[in-house]
């Protein structure tokens, strides 16, 4: 039997007051780096994960989230690693947001999403944009 060990990782749906998803693009020297993503990243040892959202939002955007909610949990295999995502839905957060990790963001609908997207947040937009 294979055994699969998947990185936990934590990733925001932050939606706007128009009903806009937060997506923001990956660094160099990250792979998939130019890709559109939801913001967030690895959870760390004894960490909850509300907990690692709130800490990876504070250092890639500045914000801390408010209105939390986990949506979904999917696991994903990419060629260079097995992740478990849990997707959260943050109505609203306390701060300005900005890029403190060279990348760019935009809000998005789900009709002028940007190209390319990480494949694994694609099948999940659709319900995280619209609740």
């Amino acid at each position: 039997m294979i055994k699969t060990d998947y990185t936990e990782v934590v990733v925001a749906a932050l939606i706007n007051e128009k009903g806009e998803i937060l997506l923001s693009t990956r660094p160099q020297p990250k792979v998939y780096a130019g890709y559109w993503e939801l913001p967030g990243g690895k959870v760390e040892a004894g960490e909850t994960m509300t907990e690692a959202l709130k800490r990876e939002l504070l250092e890639e955007l500045g914000i801390e989230p408010v209105n939390i909610s986990e949506v979904e949990c999917e696991e994903f295999s990419y060629p260079h690693a097995n992740v478990r995502l849990h997707f959260f839905r943050c109505i609203g957060w306390k701060g300005q947001i900005k890029c403190k990790e060279g990348q760019e963001y935009g809000f998005f609908t789900e009709q002028n999403l940007p190209h390319p997207i990480l494949p694994a947040t694609v099948p999940l937009l659709p319900r995280l944009i619209n609740g």
